[in-house]
C-alpha cells in the first residue's frame, strides 16, 4: 500500500490537537528471547498507561514500524485506544536507516492528512529503539543529514534509545544535539514505556514555548530541557 493511501477516506476521531508518535523498533535476530518479549510487554504497558490518561488518550496518535532484514509498517497512525499489542518476531539483520526513513515518509503523509482535515498537531516524534549496529549497506551519513535537517526545520523530533549491545556512539552520530540518545538499562522495556507514556502525556498537555525537563528514569541519565 502506498503511503498516500494509508489514510484515504479516514475521518478524524476528534479535533483535539494531535501528537503523532512513530515507534521505530529493532526486531533483528539479536532481539530474540527476553528482549523481544520484554518489548512486547513494554508496548502493552504503554498502551494501557495512555488509555488511563484522558488528555493523552484524546491527542496521542501512534504508528509502529519494525526493521530487521526488511522494514514493515505494523500499524499506521491511530488513536491509542484503537490499538492492540502487535505481534513481534525477532529475526534477520538490522536495516536501521531504512526503518527510520520509512518512518519519516509515513509521518509526512500523516501531517498532510492533518492539514487536509483541519487538525492542529504538535511537532511529531520519531522514537528509535535498537540493540545493535546497522547493516553495512545502511548510509548513516545520509541518515544523519536527514535527521538533522528534519529536527532543525522543526519537521519532527528524533529520539534514539539503545539497549544492551547498541552503539551509543552510532546513535550520537545520527541524533541531533538537542535530543541526545539515551541507554535503556538492561531490557527493562516495561519501565521505559511507563516513563515514555508519562513524558508524552506531559507533552500533550504543554503549550507552545513551554519548557519541559525530560530524561529516562535511570540514575545515570541527566535530565535535559526541551522547549515545546
Amino acid at each position: 500500500m502506498a503511503d498516500n493511501d494509508f489514510y484515504k477516506g479516514e475521518l478524524p476521531v476528534n479535533y483535539e490537537q494531535k501528537c503523532p508518535v512513530t515507534l521505530v523498533l529493532d526486531s533483528s535476530g539479536s532481539m530474540a528471547g527476553e528482549p523481544i518479549n520484554e518489548l512486547i510487554g513494554g508496548l502493552r504497558s504503554f498502551i494501557e498507561e495512555i488509555k488511563n490518561d484522558t488528555v493523552a488518550n484524546s491527542r496521542l496518535e501512534v504508528s509502529i514500524i519494525t526493521f530487521n532484514s526488511n522494514v514493515k509498517v505494523l500499524s499506521g497512525f491511530q488513536m491509542v485506544d484503537q490499538m492492540s499489542v502487535p505481534e513481534l518476531t525477532a529475526q534477520g539483520s538490522t536495516k536501521l536507516a531504512d526503518g527510520v526513513n520509512r518512518a519519516i515518509q509515513v509521518l509526512e503523509t500523516r501531517k498532510d492528512w492533518y492539514k487536509g482535515t483541519g487538525q492542529r498537531y504538535y511537532r511529531p516524534f520519531i522514537i528509535l529503539i535498537t540493540d545493535g549496529y546497522p547493516d553495512g549497506d545502511q548510509d548513516l551519513n545520509a541518515l544523519r543529514q536527514t535527521i538533522h535537517d528534519g529536527v532543525k526545520e522543526k519537521k519532527f523530533n528524533f529520539w534514539a534509545f539503545g539497549v544492551k549491545g547498541a552503539s551509543l556512539n552510532m546513535l550520537k552520530q545520527i541524533s541531533h544535539e538537542s535530543w541526545p540518545p539515551q541507554m535503556i538499562k538492561g531490557v527493562e522495556f516495561v519501565k521505559f514505556f511507563q516513563w515514555l507514556s508519562a513524558s508524552l502525556g506531559a507533552i500533550t498537555k504543554s503549550r507552545e514555548g513551554e519548557k519541559l525537563n525530560l530524561a529516562p528514569k535511570d540514575e545515570s541519565s541527566s535530565p535535559f530541557q526541551i522547549t515545546m
